[in-house]
């Protein structure tokens, strides 16, 4: 295994510098383009919100930098959407203070995590036995996507999920980061667990995204048995790692499935009501 310092290069090399279009998540999804704004990459989604993805700040002044932030500003405030603009140790240390100058709220810090895929699916915690009442499988159809979708509202509430099942068929047939998902599924057909990935082609990477669990199947194994099928899915693409951002919830699960903490994030939010 590289190192973590390697790891996370390499992942900005291959895919972080593909920008919105590797994502999956909402600012992933078939929509506007994203816009050069000077040098930040930023992407605003009708009825959604945005993302600022900084790609070099260390050559603005302190003045040009608050001028920056403050265009961003502006531009939500006009259109009454909410932006997030991330921060981690590889970026200009002055920048969390100058956002929450401009009104930004900082929220939980998010650890990029990796690992290598045939291991991860090899790991003892992926393999531990499911309840007898449940199966993973491969879904591809509106449908099925509009259960993941359900299961999204049920497990995060007060989160807009109506892009979902667009953008997860959008992503199954393009041609350039393809899409899988996967659910847990118990006898009744009812969707309990689910989680999907991004293959990043002409890359060594996977990105794990979703993962979401019924309250009531929480502490079955399911989380673990997911990232797993999703890590051999990868491995048998030929991918040699798996990515993904983790919050505390699922962080202690994914380093015992041989994912190692590379970078953390802290997101930074931005809406007009709050500045």
């Amino acid at each position: 295994m590289d190192s973590v310092a390697e790891l996370a290069a390499a992942y900005d090399r291959q895919v972080g510098s593909r920008g919105f279009g590797a994502r999956g998540d909402f600012l992933g999804r078939a929509g506007p383009p994203a816009e050069r704004i000077g040098t930040v990459l930023r992407r605003f989604l009708p009825g959604q919100g945005g993302m600022v993805l900084a790609e070099d700040l260390d050559d603005l002044t302190g003045g040009q930098l608050d001028a920056l932030i403050a265009e961003q500003c502006a531009y939500c405030t006009k259109y009454g959407l909410p932006l997030e603009w991330d921060h981690h140790e590889g970026l200009r240390a002055d920048l969390p203070t100058r956002l929450e100058a401009a009104g930004f709220k900082p929220q939980d810090p998010v650890a990029v995590m990796i690992g290598d895929a045939g291991d991860v699916a090899a790991a003892e915690g992926t393999r531990a036995r499911l309840p007898g009442d449940i199966r993973l499988r491969p879904v591809t159809r509106r449908a099925e996507f509009e259960a993941v979708q359900e299961l999204m509202r049920t497990t995060r509430p007060g989160t807009d999920w109506e892009w979902l099942p667009d953008a997860l068929e959008d992503w199954l047939t393009v041609t350039g980061d393809p899409c899988a998902v996967v659910v847990a599924e118990s006898e009744e057909g009812e969707v309990v667990s689910a989680g999907w990935m991004r293959f990043h082609t002409a890359s060594e990477f996977a990105s794990l995204w979703g993962g979401a669990t019924l309250p009531s199947r929480r502490g079955q194994g399911l989380y673990r048995a997911l990232v797993g099928h999703r890590a051999a899915l990868a491995a048998e693409r030929g991918f040699r790692y798996v990515q993904t951002e983790a919050l505390p919830t699922t962080r202690p699960t994914l380093a015992r499935l041989g994912l190692a903490t590379v970078r953390m994030l802290t997101p930074y939010y931005f809406t007009p009501d709050m500045a």
